[in-house]
């Protein structure tokens, strides 16, 4: 086995050991599902329908209650027929679906004052079809990049680990947000380019790079809130989460930050690694090539990044709150109103802070290559390169 790997192996254990004791330390012997929310959500299939009842509200509104039974397909009721009743209120424009028999559904159980529990249609199972398409993915990644891939999917899964087994405990649990979110981002940029590219100058310049790149971007964030007034609560979302404790509200500001860093990790991540990978084979291959001519070429390559870098984060940003920034278009008067949004001025924010970052990641990481890239060690000459095979022939 070669030593890379051992060592990859030994990372990838040591990572999970880390978010291991990270999550028991965020929660203190707790836990991350702690609601408040009561009775039990089951999986179940439709087996057929019972009844059907219907009657007008108002106008042409209807309440439509269907009563139906359902086969539990977990836990410890798994295999019993229960009875379940699903009622769709006309006067919501958007309400779920009759079910029909052999659809997959969660229920919820919910207790009467005389003791007597009854089951009521949750949702639709929808995370079947998501599985299925996550295993298509992993296999075309494993399938195009072969033992690459293997190891992108491992940073992946680590990388969702640390998220939700650290990251968001810590913020449930009354953490430091600002700290947590950067020892998050430290632990996924180091695991990450650890286990994809392994331990070389190459990854080291790039962990600077991307670190440093990120760094930039939570100072603007912070140097900017100072004047943009931010409250943190951009929607209705926010408002629940601040009202979640009362007596100890979550510091909406904090996750501002945490959101702008985390969403720029990506990003800044994959252009300092292309940049320091660029800037080794071109060293390898060049090694006449000075510091100077090292640092530029790192500033070409990064310019012609940059364009689509920057496009890609801001088409993110604006493609995931499109119908919000549709209904504020929509219901207010002038663009000044627009503008002026919270939410609005936090996706704008949050586009610049991560591009930024990318754009100050960019000759950070060409300055840190052009410095690791010259060490003691000697870069074989193209003479050199070119004598190989000889000096080979007359040792045999």
């Amino acid at each position: 086995m070669k030593k890379d790997t051992v060592k990859q192996i030994i990372t990838l254990a040591v990572s999970l050991i880390l978010v291991f004791a990270g999550y028991h330390y965020v929660l203190g012997g707790g836990t991350v599902f702690k609601g408040t929310a009561q009775g039990d959500t089951i999986k179940a299939r439709v087996i057929r329908i019972t009844d059907e009842k219907t009657n007008n509200i108002t106008g042409d509104a209807q309440f439509t209650q269907v009563t139906f039974n359902a086969q539990v397909l977990t836990g410890s009721m798994r295999g019993k027929t229960v009875e379940v009743i699903q009622e769709i209120d006309g006067t919501y424009a958007f309400s779920p679906r009759k079910v029909e028999q052999n659809d997959k559904i969660l229920i919820e159980s919910a207790s009467d004052e005389s003791g007597t529990v009854r089951y009521y249609f949750g949702d639709y199972y929808r995370v079947a079809p998501l599985i299925v398409l996550g295993v298509i993915f992993c296999a075309l990644v494993m399938l195009f990049s072969k033992s690459q891939g293997f190891k992108t999917i491992v940073s992946l899964g680590v990388t969702c680990l640390a998220v939700f087994c650290v990251l968001i405990p810590a913020v449930l649990s009354d953490k430091n947000i600002y700290l947590w979110s950067i020892i998050i981002c430290v632990f996924i940029t180091a695991v990450t380019l650890s286990l994809v590219s392994g331990f070389n100058k190459k990854s080291a310049c790039a962990l600077l790079g991307c670190l440093s790149g990120v760094a930039c971007a939570g100072v603007i964030t912070l140097i900017t809130n100072l004047f943009l007034n931010m409250t943190g609560l951009l929607e209705e979302e926010s408002i629940y989460l601040y009202r979640l404790y009362p007596d100890n509200p979550i510091d909406m500001k904090a996750i501002l930050f945490a959101m702008i860093i985390v969403g720029a990790l990506g990003a800044v991540m994959d252009v300092a690694m292309s940049i320091s990978s660029s800037l080794w084979e071109l060293r390898q291959k060049s090694p006449s090539i000075t510091r100077g001519e090292l640092m530029k070429s790192g500033f070409r390559i990064g310019g012609d990044m940059m364009g689509t870098m920057a496009n890609t984060l801001v088409l993110a940003y604006i493609g995931s709150n499109l119908t919000c920034v549709l209904l504020l278009i929509s219901y207010n008067a002038n663009i000044h109103q627009v503008v002026n949004r919270e939410i609005i001025v936090f996706e704008i924010l949050q586009a610049l802070a991560g591009s930024l970052g990318m754009l100050l990641a960019l000759p950070l990481t060409s300055f840190i290559c052009a410095m690791a890239y010259y060490g003691k060690e000697k870069v074989k000459t193209d003479a050199a390169l070119k004598n190989e095979p000889s000096a080979h022939k007359g040792e045999e």
